[in-house]
């Protein structure tokens, strides 16, 4: 299950919940993964949590090396030029997690 699936999945749910019990809000997607995003409490509520973390140096070195074919000297520049991911974001609902770079 990828990270899109598990927001349709979370998404669908709740709009079945708004059916039910008329006093919640019926979201757009975007806006319900926009509140998602800013509200744990709200995303929690849903049975979705999302952590949103900076990637250490160590890390975006790692991917860096990753992506890349040859090894070669390394300068802080290249980070820029290979578009090397600066955010981690953890995506976990019924115990299944998801992780992707930003």
């Amino acid at each position: 299950m990828n990270k899109e699936q598990i927001i349709d999945e979370v998404y669908e749910n709740y709009a079945k919940m708004v059916w039910i019990i008329t006093d919640i809000p019926l979201y757009s997607k975007v806006e319900f993964i926009d509140k998602c995003k800013t509200n744990p409490e709200f995303s929690g509520k849903w049975g979705l949590q999302i952590e949103k973390r900076e990637l250490s140096e160590d890390e975006r070195y790692n991917l860096l090396t990753q992506q890349m074919t040859k090894l070669r000297a390394i300068r802080d520049e290249d980070y820029i030029n290979y578009n090397i991911p600066t955010k981690l974001i953890t995506i976990t609902y019924n115990n299944k997690t998801i992780e992707s770079y930003e």
